[in-house]
């Protein structure tokens, strides 16, 4: 059975212009990503005369929307691109049009205006802060829109019910080839220990994706005089805010306190079995999520692969992962071993219906309905 391809839609108040696409996920490969492209419908009557524009943006927002009536900007446009649509620049039979296009342009009729951008190489992907219930109105989240509009020019100020927003979202899914599978190990001397306290932490392989189980090696070997107690072994996100401030947050998405204890003089080799999940974080507050977060059905964020040659200030947010193993022994003892949590990257070959309206289903929880309604070409 061939899937189903859903057209995401979204009309301004006057009806006065539309946007039509067919996906709303854009994937970066690390060597290219994804073209926007969709259709954009007019109604002549409403226009009058008008010029109709298509911009596509990438803004970073940190903190209070109604901060901004202070003169403390907490937005920040990372990426603006405008395209006039309406009249056409160019013949519309002569110009390239994409498979999903040509089907929105047949069933719309004349009066719908294909658009096409290109995303630069630097750009970071969608991601947001996991806000708290005390925290209305804050916002810290890199997000990308599609916005139609029309007005005399391009710099004019659009109005509301002559214009409509499409949330979209930038991802990337895991490389296809990791690096080697990350350990770390310390070791600890003692005042009056003669040996010392050696540990190792291993992981089996360098990427893990999302639900996925991870099995952590942990080897201990205690020849010290010490006792060694209180061995936990967690997983953490560690988001570094890169623009506008140096915030950082650590928040614990697995855990496991373990009742295992290592006397002076014995070793211990033991495997440990987490999964990093939204679900299990015990503080929601300060998480980084994939997307725009409307409703609770989303997951953790990925983590940021920051290509060569690109500032890290321009991502806005960078996301990482850890393991990290502590125990008690006179002080605390500590490793830690960076991974990679990513999405796997779908077969085409295999992809179906269930896919498909897995993603319909997960799109809906990140950007929500309202006013937009997906409907077949």
């Amino acid at each position: 059975m061939s899937p189903k391809h859903v057209i995401y839609k979204k009309l301004s108040r006057d009806k006065s212009v539309g946007v039509y696409m067919g996906k709303r996920d854009f994937v970066d490969h690390c060597d290219f990503v994804d073209p926007v492209d969709g259709v954009v419908l007019i109604d002549p009557e409403q226009v009058k005369g008008k010029k109709v524009y298509v911009m596509l943006s990438c803004t970073f927002r940190y903190g209070r929307d109604d901060m901004d009536v202070m003169g403390i900007a907490f937005r920040r446009d990372i990426f603006l691109c405008t395209r006039q649509v309406y009249p056409p620049l160019q013949d519309k039979e002569r110009s390239v049009h994409t498979k999903v296009q040509e089907k929105i342009l047949r069933k719309l009729g004349d009066n719908a205006y294909p658009f096409f951008f290109e995303f630069p190489d630097n750009l970071p992907c969608s991601v947001c802060l996991q806000p708290g219930p005390t925290d209305v109105g804050k916002r810290c989240a890199v997000e990308f829109e599609v916005k139609a509009f029309c007005a005399e020019n391009q710099d004019e100020k659009a109005q509301k019910r002559s214009s409509v927003r499409l949330a979209i979202r930038k991802i990337q899914y895991a490389p296809d080839k990791g690096s080697e599978a990350p350990l770390a190990e310390t070791t600890c001397e003692f005042i009056m220990s003669d040996k010392p306290l050696h540990m190792r932490v291993s992981l089996e392989k360098e990427t893990y994706y999302h639900g996925e189980e991870m099995n952590i090696s942990v080897d201990i070997d205690n020849s010290s005089n010490r006792n060694m107690k209180n061995l936990s072994v967690s997983v953490e996100q560690v988001t570094n805010v890169v623009l506008y401030s140096n915030d950082k947050y650590i928040k614990t998405v697995a855990y496991e306190e373990t009742m295992d204890t290592v006397p002076s003089g014995t070793s211990l080799k033991k495997v440990y079995t987490l999964c990093p999940l939204l679900d299990n974080s015990p503080e929601r507050l300060g998480l980084a999520l994939d997307g725009k977060l409307k409703h609770e059905d989303t997951n953790l964020a990925s983590s940021s692969i920051v290509k060569d040659e690109v500032l890290k200030e321009i991502l806005g947010m960078l996301v990482a992962y850890r393991v990290v193993v502590k125990c008690d022994a006179a002080g605390e003892v500590a490793v830690e071993v960076p991974f990679k949590l990513m999405h796997p990257k779908p077969d085409p070959d295999t992809t179906d219906l269930v896919f498909e309206e897995f993603k319909r289903s997960y799109l809906k929880g990140i950007i929500g309905d309202d006013d937009e309604s997906p409907a077949e070409p």
